[in-house]
């Protein structure tokens, strides 16, 4: 039932069917018009023509007026004998009255006891006194005319006799007006339903155009531009299907040029380095990059329509004046943490032709490392001239002594110079150690790689710590160690560059051995695990915090400067040893406690050898 009132809806509500019932109402309401005229002038016509056809003939007329004014003893049988001669089908009754208002003749044998009598008549009774004569239709059980005229004598016309009163059936009349209006409505109806189906015809051959136009544009709102209006005339619609067909083509190339923009766009977009945020002109944000959300380390549903200022954390400031200063600012996102992130971000406002602001651009762009290497730069050559002014200032003192005599005295002397020279070679090692750092900066530092078994070249390396203490038990050193090895009996080869390595292994266990107390034990082990060997290298030392783990690789960096300084470090053995294994696509870290030791862990690539594998010995 729903179907059907959905399709009646339809059908009713189709413009097809609404030209045809407009054109349908129209011509019944022209056929009803003219209908109406055409039956109101039939009738009166026809009125008209039965007055005349009932009308007494003026010889009749003349003979009772005469035999009226005569007033003779036969007159009564006279006009009798008129009134029943006179012959006319449509009048059934006659009636002669003189103008004394009696009733002197009529037609009606069964009237005839009505002779001699007074008529109460009043349009009688006006006709005789006044002259003119009364026509009128009454419904007397059936459709009449009643016709009064007036008898006047030859003498004058105004010398009234009497009147006769004649009255006519208009039952044929009638009958003959309602077949002709029955015949005019059928006429009406089979035109009202040859117009309907003309209507229909008509208006189909209008809206059909028009309905596939109409599909046509659903098409194209849909983004299918394939299908063409089909023309069926040089008219004024097969006109505006030629252009509508010219429109869909023009549309299509607007699109997919539009489209190719947009890609264009998106593309350029997605692949730049730098964050693009694009607002509206209330300074919400409509359009955001990849660069942008990774900048931002945000989700595209966290941004989409939120203030800029907001989305970039600036509480104090509105996005309207943010974008109406165009002014470039820096960012600062998570500062003071590890994902601190340091945005440049410049403004632009988007106009149209007219000038209006329809919106903005904000770029950023992101210069979070070379703020950091801004700051380490200024950093590094802060920590480099504090590092070389405190030996040179050392010399200076010492040389200005010696130079002031104290070189005379042998006991002081010796000491001075001592001192001196070994100033001197800290900072050598510190050029040395800066030159390298350098090389690796730079990428000149060639990598002499080769397979070795690590056991046995850690072995080797431990070798070498343990005959240091062995040959310098008998003098006067301050500090004892013992080496634990937890090294396993498995070959690992693994592809170093040994001279490099080794350096690395010696500044590690350096350190362990300068932060270590007096006979402390430090663990060497070797482990491989996943496509890697990890060397591990624990000391019992003070540890290092936990706050200085993530800075003890940076350059010049050191937990405890006035120690370190002065056990003749120069802050930039582990910052060479980081690069050394990241050279050989390693990785080394630092785990600590305070109190309990620290753990240095050197993890190296690692693939393990089948019993394919052939090598030659030399």
């Amino acid at each position: 039932m729903k179907k059907l009132r959905e399709k009646l809806n339809a059908t009713f509500n189709s413009i097809n069917t609404k030209l045809a019932i407009v054109f349908m109402l129209m011509l019944l309401a022209t056929i009803e018009v003219i209908g109406a005229y055409f039956t109101r002038q039939l009738e009166q016509n026809s009125i008209e023509n039965f007055q005349s056809s009932i009308q007494i003939q003026t010889i009749v007329s003349n003979q009772l007026a005469n035999q009226l004014a005569s007033d003779s003893k036969n007159a009564n049988d006279r006009l009798n004998q008129i009134v029943n001669d006179y012959n006319n089908d449509s009048i059934s009754e006659i009636i002669v009255v003189d103008n004394k208002d009696t009733i002197r003749a009529v037609s009606n044998l069964n009237d005839k006891s009505k002779i001699g009598q007074r008529i109460n008549n009043t349009d009688v009774k006006q006709v005789i006194s006044t002259g003119h004569q009364i026509n009128k239709v009454v419904d007397d059980h059936g459709n009449y005319m009643i016709q009064i005229s007036p008898l006047t004598s030859g003498n004058g016309s105004n010398n009234n006799v009497g009147a006769i009163y004649v009255k006519a059936s208009m039952q044929d009349v009638f009958d003959n007006l309602r077949q002709i209006s029955l015949t005019f409505l059928i006429a009406s109806l089979i035109a009202a339903l040859l117009g309907a189906f003309l209507a229909l015809v008509i208006s189909r051959a209008i809206t059909q155009p028009i309905e596939e136009m109409q599909k046509q544009a659903l098409h194209i709102a849909n983004g299918d531009y394939s299908s063409q209006v089909k023309i069926y005339s040089n008219d004024e619609l097969g006109q505006l299907a030629k252009a509508f067909n010219t429109l869909s083509v023009r549309i299509e190339q607007s699109q997919e040029e539009s489209d190719s923009e947009r890609r264009r766009l998106d593309s350029v977009l997605s692949h730049m380095s730098d964050g693009v945020l694009a607002t509206d002109r209330h300074g919400n944000v409509s359009v955001v990059n990849h660069m942008a959300l990774s900048c931002l380390n945000a989700n595209e549903d966290e941004i989409i329509n939120k203030p800029i200022a907001e989305v970039l954390g600036l509480k104090d400031t509105s996005s309207q004046d943010l974008i109406s200063s165009q002014k470039e600012i820096v960012v600062t996102l998570d500062p003071g943490t590890r994902d601190e992130i340091i945005l440049h971000a410049s403004f632009s406002l988007i106009k149209r032709v007219t000038g209006f602001v329809s919106g903005s651009v904000c770029v950023l762009h992101d210069v979070t490392e070379q703020q950091k290497n801004e700051n380490s730069q200024r950093q590094f050559v802060s920590n480099v001239s504090h590092e070389l002014r405190t030996p040179l200032t050392s010399l200076q003192a010492y040389i200005e002594a010696l130079n002031e005599g104290a070189w005379k005295d042998p006991e002081i002397a010796p000491k001075f110079l001592e001192v001196t020279q070994q100033e001197t070679s800290r900072m050598i090692r510190m050029i040395n150690d800066l030159l390298s750092l350098s090389r690796m900066d730079r990428g000149v530092s060639k990598m002499d790689l080769e397979f070795v078994n690590l056991n046995d070249f850690v072995n080797h390396i431990l070798n070498r710590f343990d005959m240091i203490v062995k040959t310098d038990k008998n003098k006067d050193h301050k500090k004892k160690y013992t080496i634990k090895r937890e090294l396993g009996n498995q070959a690992l080869w693994v592809e170093i560059d040994t001279d490099k390595m080794m350096q690395v292994i010696d500044n590690i266990m350096n350190n362990a051995i300068k932060y270590s107390p007096d006979g402390g034990v430090i663990t060497v082990r070797l482990t491989h695990s996943q496509g890697h060997v990890i060397l591990s290298i624990s000391d019992q030392g003070l540890g290092i915090p936990r706050k200085d783990l993530g800075k003890i690789f940076d350059r010049f960096y050191r937990v405890d400067k006035a120690r370190s300084r002065a056990q003749g470090g120069t802050g930039l053995g582990l910052a060479i040893a980081k690069e050394i294994v990241e050279a050989h696509h390693g990785r080394i870290w630092a785990d600590s406690s305070e109190g309990k030791g620290s753990t240095f862990y050197i993890s190296l690539p690692y693939e393990p050898m089948t019993e394919e594998d052939d090598w030659d010995e030399v």
